[in-house]
């Protein structure tokens, strides 16, 4: 294991604690939205998060969901932060969320982490390396039938990119044996590059709620493609699977 991946493992064990500790408290929200909030906890476990990192990495930049740091040097590292992904599950008390934790060398993804504190289930991966989930290697759902196959299609903050899920949804909840909505991009490609999941798709993702996942997809010989929202500047699309199923998309691409 590369100290990368050793120190990302720390960190996320670390923030996942705190969060462990905090559930079931009445949190403080910084912002309610329509489709989201934001905690003070939120904010809180990303400067955990990145006390730990750059203790050991201080010219290291960072691109979090609660803000970033830039490198103060000319340092081609950088840490992609998702301190709780599944925010709104957590107020709402539904033990389903995670810390994720990705870091890239020159613009490639080396190390993924992501970590479930409610069930203790930490996946990790660095590239060119086996992915695992507690120590065990995974693989994705080696399902070929659509019908057999359960997929998570996620619903993004905005009109727009909920709008654009809904007949993605339509489309497959018709196609496959059940169709999921989980409330963490993180988890859902977790379970997908475990093969608790066959698919997960979603349009409109920002890159700390896919970076590790993304890198443990396609270790555990998974497929994900993404691609930026031309009417949702900043926003990702993503459609994530096994790669042993033609999930048959008509409507995955933005318009």
């Amino acid at each position: 294991m590369s100290e990368y991946l050793d120190l990302a493992i720390r960190a996320a064990r670390a923030a996942g604690a705190l969060l462990r500790a905090e559930f079931g408290k009445v949190p403080e929200v910084h912002a309610a939205e329509a489709h989201d909030i934001k905690l003070e906890l939120d904010v809180r476990t990303q400067r955990l998060i990145e006390q730990i990192l750059q203790e050991a990495f201080p010219d290291h930049a960072i691109l979090g969901e609660e803000g970033d740091r830039p490198s103060g040097s000319s340092s081609p590292f950088e840490w992609i932060l998702d301190p709780i992904d599944g925010t709104v599950n957590f107020f709402y008390g539904l033990p389903h969320f995670c810390v994720s934790i990705a870091m890239r060398r020159a613009g490639e993804m080396q190390v993924g982490v992501i970590y479930d504190p409610m069930r203790d289930e930490l996946w990790s991966v660095e590239r060119g390396g086996v992915p695992t989930l507690n120590g065990i290697p995974i693989r994705v759902s080696p399902r070929t039938r659509l019908g057999d196959c359960v997929v998570t299609v996620g619903f993004a903050k905005s009109v727009t990119t909920i709008n654009a899920g809904l007949p993605l949804l339509q489309e497959m909840v018709h196609k496959v044996r059940k169709c999921r909505m989980m409330g963490s991009a993180a988890l859902d490609l977790a379970y997908v590059a475990t093969g608790r999941l066959d698919a997960y798709i979603e349009q409109g993702v920002s890159l700390w709620d896919i970076a590790a996942g993304q890198l443990l997809v396609e270790a555990a010989g998974g497929r994900v493609e993404v691609r930026e929202r031309a009417d949702a500047p900043g926003k990702l699309a993503v459609v994530a699977s096994s790669g042993n199923v033609d999930l048959g998309l008509q409507g995955s691409s933005p318009a």
